[in-house]
């Protein structure tokens, strides 16, 4: 896989300038956090060399300057909202993330909850906290937020939110998900401050979309695509341009909001010390692109990812969280097809030279290896098999896992475990290359080479079962499926 990210320049770059923007107010910066603090694949598969982790780590370089709140909205806690990629609802999270933060050595001062309008799984979820050792403070609804300013910034709006006791330099707010309240949040501690005679600063950690990139790069393409459920629009940020002549580039709800942030910062300090959202951002990423074709290319197989997942949900569900015609329009932006997913092209092809659903899998020197539904493997296992033969240098016809080891597992499906399908998913393949590498070397060295599975793209002819995704998921392949059924005459399908 082509590296287009340097991660340790931006390790680096980026720590320094937020110890940078800390000095431009009074020792004390509220630092929003935007998108995933913890575990950001999004940035990590459209800037190949940034590390899922790189956002922890630049904190780790401000250890001793940082501690970290955490926020979460009442209303969330009692809707029992959950995070999709984890399956955990976000109070659950929250536990999570603060075990994650301490377990790196790195401070977690508090708990914000957010909304707070007496809600019964709010107080329960405040006891928990409590329990554990974890101060917590509430914050309210305010009426007429965000644009009555003049009843925000009051006694009556952010005066009436408990102050909440910070002790260090960088105050990180960040939540589990978007809309728990995470800029509210650092407004109300910035007004308490000032009444408390300290000049304490606010500033905006968005990885996405790059300030410094252009509208259409696909990069910037790809956060859109990303956020298709959310219906964010990447924009010029007119308030930059109309500044310093300068074209950058924001997303619509930044813009949207920002004279109503402007003037609530100029209400609590006197005036504002920035004059356009791109302003208020601390992101560098842009600066640490080592190989912008890389980087387009990584983008481009996100876009194609993201359009084929919301075809798949359509023809599952009938709908998608996401937009269709939102994606269909940022494939015609980035200039692309679906035919433009090679694992794609080569998977289809397999098919139709075969007549069988078919997977191709592209290992990491480019080389595409495809496998077929046959009457031992499902078509996601024979590619899996065969990825990691070729991997092992292994000949095609030299069989790792014998007949004899699949059929066992076979009968136990149909005759015990009530099954119709004795083909074996990837889980099962795997389990039986694992019994026959304790007797034999070529499966041992085929069992070694999965690591290297990981940042694999993968493309389906057909929509697998989840648990052939999920054991995919958990290699690391980065899979697509085309949006039909192997049985499309079927009434009802398996998941």
């Amino acid at each position: 896989m082509k590296i287009g990210f340097d991660n340790e320049k931006y390790l680096k770059m980026q720590s320094e300038h937020i110890r940078e923007r800390i000095g431009k107010f009074d020792n004390k910066l509220y630092l929003e956090f935007g998108g995933k603090l913890y575990d950001d694949y999004h940035a990590s598969r459209v800037l190949p060399g940034f590390k899922p982790d790189s956002k922890l780590q630049m904190l780790m370089q401000l250890k001793d300057q940082a501690e970290i709140a955490v926020v979460i909205s009442a209303e969330d806690i009692e809707a029992n909202k959950m995070r999709g990629d984890y399956g955990i609802t976000y109070d659950r999270d929250v536990l999570r993330l603060i075990e994650e933060f301490r377990s790196i050595g790195l401070l977690v001062g508090s708990v914000c909850i957010t909304k707070f309008a007496e809600q019964d799984s709010a107080r329960l979820f405040q006891e928990k906290l409590s329990s554990y050792g974890i101060k917590s403070y509430r914050h309210y609804p305010i009426p007429g937020y965000p644009n009555d300013v003049a009843r925000i910034v009051s006694d009556e709006g952010f005066g009436r939110n408990e102050y909440i006791q910070t002790s260090r330099p960088l105050v990180v707010i960040t939540a589990p998900g978007p809309g728990s309240g995470k800029m509210a949040t650092c407004l109300s501690q910035l007004y308490h401050e000032h009444k408390r005679g300290v000049k304490a600063g606010y500033a905006k950690f968005e990885t996405f979309p790059i300030w410094n990139l252009p509208l259409s790069h696909p990069v910037n393409l790809a956060y859109e695509a990303a956020t298709a459920d959310l219906n964010d629009v990447n924009m010029i940020d007119p308030f930059h341009l109309d500044a310093y002549g300068e074209m950058t580039v924001n997303y619509n709800r930044d813009i949207e909001i920002f004279p109503v942030v402007a003037a609530t910062l100029e209400m609590i300090a006197g005036e504002s010390p920035y004059k356009s959202p791109t302003d208020m951002g601390v992101n560098m990423a842009g600066n640490c692109i080592c190989d912008d074709d890389a980087c387009c290319r990584a983008s481009e197989q996100e876009i194609l990812r993201r359009y084929f997942k919301c075809m798949c949900d359509h023809k599952r569900f009938g709908h998608s969280k996401d937009d269709r015609n939102k994606l269909e329009l940022l494939l015609r932006k980035a200039g692309l097809q679906p035919s433009d997913r090679l694992t794609s092209k080569e998977a289809l092809d397999r098919e139709a030279l075969t007549g069988h659903p078919a997977v191709g899998i592209e290992l990491p020197d480019g080389t595409v290896v495809t496998g077929r539904t046959g009457d031992l493997l499902g078509s996601s296992a024979a590619a899996l098999i065969n990825a990691l033969k070729v991997l092992a240098g292994i000949p095609h016809e030299e069989k790792i896992v014998s007949p004899e080891t699949i059929e066992p597992i076979q009968r136990l499906k149909i005759d015990y475990l009530g099954s119709r399908n004795p083909r074996l998913h990837t889980d099962e393949i795997l389990i039986a290359l694992s019994a026959t590498a304790a007797r034999s070397e070529a499966a041992a060295l085929a069992m070694e080479q999965l690591p290297k599975l990981q940042d694999c793209e993968a493309h389906s002819t057909v929509l697998l079962s989840t648990v052939d995704e999920a054991t995919f998921h958990k290699l690391g392949i980065r899979l697509s499926c085309e949006p039909k059924y192997e049985e499309e005459n079927r009434m009802y399908h398996k998941r």
